[in-house]
């Protein structure tokens, strides 16, 4: 079978996609509304650009009318976000964030989420996440139509890591316990793993 894209509504093309990328890493982002707020809100598209310096990526997509969701408006405004990495422990309170709160709700106190100071960056962290990234913008690349999204690409200022999940410069994935976005409402847990050894240089 054979689709042509240019043939499918965006539905259709968003259906093929997040079923067919997966797992997809969670993002979960928080950055300081234009009035002081805190705000809260997970992106699955989400990876690492870089690490000479350290930087990370995620898309938030625009809303239907083209207008920015709350996450991009704060990063356009402030240059600055702290992006956590979801355990199991807090899928529930990640997908409740979720939810299309009006702009200035804070979302650590609707989800009964506990916040703490990050080091470097004004947003907030949040303290039970077992790891967590405070950036800051580098960059923020528009793509597709006036609808489509973003790629913001953050440079990494500070690692937070809790202990159990840190040891001897590796992060513990048992402990970390990362759950992944699929299609529709499914999750994945990540805890069914197998290794292949890199090959050795082939050729001259």
């Amino acid at each position: 079978m054979q689709i042509d894209p240019a043939v499918l509504t965006e539905r259709e093309i968003y259906k093929i996609l997040t079923g067919a990328v997966v797992p997809r890493p969670i993002a979960w982002v928080a950055t300081i509304g234009e009035e002081g707020t805190p705000n809260l809100a997970p992106f699955s598209y989400f990876n690492i650009a870089c690490t000479d310096p350290p930087m990370l990526l995620f898309c938030p997509q625009r809303r239907g009318d083209g207008s920015p969701k709350d996450t991009l408006r704060n990063v356009q405004t402030t240059g600055e976000f702290v992006l956590h990495i979801v355990s199991e422990e807090l899928a529930a309170a990640m997908n409740q964030t979720s939810a299309e709160y009006p702009y200035a709700t804070d979302e650590f106190a609707a989800t009964g989420l506990r916040a703490a100071p990050s080091s470097l960056v004004a947003p907030p962290r949040v303290a039970d996440a077992a790891v967590a990234f405070e950036c800051r913008v580098e960059q923020i690349v528009h793509v597709g139509s006036a609808r489509g999204g973003e790629i913001v690409i953050g440079r990494v200022l500070q690692i937070h890591v809790r202990d159990d999940v840190y040891h001897d410069g590796y992060i513990i994935l048992d402990a970390l316990k990362p759950v992944a976005r699929l299609a529709g409402n499914d999750y994945a847990r990540v805890n069914d793993t197998f290794s292949l050894q890199r090959p050795s240089k082939v050729g001259p």
